[in-house]
């Protein structure tokens, strides 16, 4: 599937840009949570809160409304995305550098597809509900709604549909979608667990998926 970076009008701040840059996700790249993982996977190893939305239809290349985008998406995925910024450490990096470097992507870890409708309450879950970050010991660390993603999900949708439509690439059913920063970038360190929790967005009530850094 394909990964929107910059997404989050602070995050853009950061890298000195107004616009998302796309990268290319990678199946040996997904791992399932509980997964341990070498907190110095890369050179500069984060993590962050993001989501996954998987395309369903084909139809979704055509969409003219964020609700016939909807309709083309058939499951909304927990992800805490695991980058690594690839360059020195001090570095200042541009948003031209990142997408030299396919918007840092490396490795992701995933909970369970939670199924999606193409209804006015899924779009509202969309962007009201909460990615919490807790450490090992329960503690909350920060928390952030769906609308940080460009003010809502399937705007992120639609930017990476244009952006690859503008290459002659069309998404096709079973891309996933990762949609970018929902919490800030965080370094990782070792012998730690994070967990996101996902607060909203399964009408079945909250989901938690964990990583464990080596």
């Amino acid at each position: 599937g394909y990964k929107a970076g910059l997404t989050n009008p602070n995050v853009q701040k950061v890298f000195g840009v107004s616009a998302p840059v796309r990268g290319t996700l990678l199946e040996k790249m997904i791992l399932k949570s509980g997964t341990a993982i070498e907190a110095n996977f890369g050179a500069q190893p984060l993590y962050e809160g993001d989501l996954i939305l998987r395309v369903g239809s084909e139809a979704i290349n055509k969409a003219a409304t964020p609700m016939e985008a909807l309709a083309g998406i058939d499951a909304a995925i927990p992800f805490i995305e695991l980058p690594d910024l690839v360059y020195a450490r001090g570095t200042r990096i541009n948003g031209a550098m990142l997408a030299a470097v396919n918007v840092a992507a490396r490795y992701g870890i995933v909970g369970d597809a939670i199924p999606v409708q193409a209804t006015a309450d899924w779009m509202e879950r969309l962007k009201t509900f909460k990615c919490q970050i807790y450490d090992g010991t329960g503690a909350m660390l920060i928390e952030a709604p769906g609308s940080s993603l460009l003010d809502h999900p399937i705007n992120v949708v639609l930017w990476i549909r244009d952006s690859l439509n503008a290459n002659g690439v069309a998404l096709k059913k079973g891309d996933l979608l990762s949609l970018g920063t929902i919490t800030k970038l965080t370094p990782t360190a070792p012998n730690t667990v994070i967990k996101a929790r996902y607060v909203g967005l399964d009408p079945r009530g909250p989901v938690e998926i964990s990583v464990i850094f080596k």
